[in-house]
């Protein structure tokens, strides 16, 4: 069982930025690709970035409403995938979670691929 920790959500002002972290327990997190979410009330989860583990290069991947702006990173070592969230929007406003995959080698873009997840934390930007 894989237990997932996030941290780093918050209220900021338009064009700010945020880091979000999460911290895995557990063994094989190199092995794993580690993906943010996010989910705003009435919509699903959806997709905002991955990091494939060792055997996927630990290639990322990312929506397109992020793209150049969200920077996503893992540190094996510490079993902890981070997000670096610039220049952010209001309409990036949401509850960000983090969720593990043992998708080895392909993006897993869905929700449906993950296997475990965090609790989600709050990220609040306003105009």
């Amino acid at each position: 069982q894989v237990q997932l920790v996030e941290s780093g959500g918050g209220s900021v002002q338009a064009g700010a930025s945020l880091r979000l972290s999460c911290t895995a327990s557990g063994d094989a997190f190199n092995w794993r690709s580690m993906g943010w979410f996010r989910q705003t009330p009435g919509k699903g989860r959806e997709l905002v970035a991955v990091v494939l583990g060792v055997r996927g290069g630990y290639t990322a991947h990312y929506a397109d409403s992020v793209t150049g702006r969200f920077v996503i990173s893992r540190d094996n070592a510490k079993n902890t995938v981070s997000m670096q969230m610039n220049s952010l929007k209001p309409e990036d406003t949401a509850i960000y979670y983090c969720a593990a995959s043992n998708t080895l080698r392909t993006a897993p873009l869905e929700e449906s691929e993950y296997d475990f997840w965090g609790r989600g934390t709050q990220v609040t930007v306003s105009s």
